[in-house]
């Protein structure tokens, strides 16, 4: 794919004055870097780290019958949540395959938001205009005209309350209604007149807050975060972004999740909600099913420098094939090798002894518990 046919973000002008590094993901000119990796990762870690993923999905669902058809379109219950909870769950195929974990918010009693990957998003978005078919709810995708920044650090929280509240382009929001939210929760404000939704969730594993608005305003947002955060907030791009996560024991879709995945597999086995909620599409592929034979994700921590990859073929002491890497890196927060594997069941035990490939040398490995890294 040539570089002019990528999709662009409302904040690429931002991006480019700033000096990043763009790359190709998921058909977006997205930026990889501003300026160190590692100086990225570090910022989020002990201050804030801002990003923007307006390459993400955005579908709303509205009408008397929106928490029911989610219900039917994915795989938790949705029409349980109070207003102003989120909730993480996956849209599953008929088979019981992952086609993407998602992020639903409930704005309204009749109102919901799902977010999605920016690699399913349009996938995502046609399956839920299918499934909703025969219930009261209209589907609306608003992807394109909907921009998300995101404030993750330690240092957030105090950025987001000198930045909105000490902004009279912001209204609807107060101290206690930000520093009051709690994980997995969502405001509703305005910004200039236009919807505004700070929602404290994240996949940095740290405390952050996700900021969403209409994409023409993308563009002051993210210029009064960066004024007000000063030497505190610090732009990140997408490749920090993924070793904060994988430290953080987050799947990725395309990696840890996937159509060949069952949820289980990943240990997202409660994310399914068979025991609370009628039908819904992919329940009679795991209702009853037994998949204590498939390969279960776990996560290996190394010694020294070298870091195996997504793909690298995972091995028993005898040599035998049984398993495969994820995700892998060389975490900068703890200074040695990790990595998320899908291996065979009977070797899931922590402290199992394994060996990773490394451009064809061995790599030492053991199954460790996830996360890698929790922060205080």
């Amino acid at each position: 794919m040539v570089e002019e046919s990528l999709r662009s973000t409302a904040l690429e002008s931002v991006h480019e004055a700033s000096g990043a590094t763009f790359t190709d993901f998921a058909g977006w000119r997205m930026p990889v870097r501003y300026d160190s990796d590692l100086r990225e990762h570090a910022a989020v870690r002990e201050r804030a780290g801002i990003f923007d993923l307006s390459h993400m999905g955005e579908i709303h669902l509205r009408g008397p019958q929106a928490g029911e058809a989610l219900d039917h379109a994915l795989a938790g219950k949705m029409s349980a949540m109070a207003v102003g909870r989120a909730k993480y769950s996956l849209i599953l195929a008929e088979d019981g395959g992952v086609i993407d974990d998602v992020i639903a918010y409930r704005l309204a009693e009749d109102h919901f938001l799902v977010v999605a990957n920016a690699s399913n998003a349009e996938v995502d978005a046609g399956e839920l205009i299918a499934r909703a078919h025969g219930f009261d709810v209209e589907v609306d995708d608003a992807s394109a005209a909907t921009a998300l920044i995101a404030v993750q650090g330690p240092l957030s929280e105090d950025i987001l309350l000198e930045a909105l509240l000490g902004d009279e382009d912001v209204a609807g929001l107060t101290v206690e209604d930000l520093t009051a939210l709690r994980y997995y929760r969502v405001l509703e404000g305005t910004y200039r007149n236009e919807q505004l939704l700070v929602a404290r969730t994240g996949y940095t594993g740290e405390d952050g807050f996700e900021l969403y608005v209409p994409a023409e305003l993308a563009v002051p947002l993210w210029e009064r975060l960066v004024a007000v955060g000063g030497e505190r907030l610090t732009p990140c791009g997408l490749a920090c972004r993924d070793t904060l996560r994988l430290e953080a024991g987050m799947p990725l879709y395309g990696h840890e999740l996937g159509r060949a995945l069952k949820p289980v597999q990943a240990g997202l086995g409660k994310v399914v909600a068979l025991a609370s909620k009628g039908d819904f599409v992919g329940r009679a592929a795991l209702e009853g099913a037994d998949h204590g034979d498939l390969p279960v994700l776990v996560g290996l921590s190394a010694e020294g420098r070298r870091a195996a990859r997504a793909d690298a073929v995972v091995r028993d002491a005898d040599g035998a094939e049984v398993g495969v890497i994820t995700s892998g890196a060389l975490s900068p927060t703890l200074g040695h090798p990790i990595a998320m594997a899908l291996v065979r069941p009977d070797l899931t035990e922590i402290g199992t002894e394994l060996i990773a490939d490394v451009r064809g040398k061995d790599l030492p490995v053991r199954v460790v518990s996830l996360p890698f890294y929790s922060r205080a």
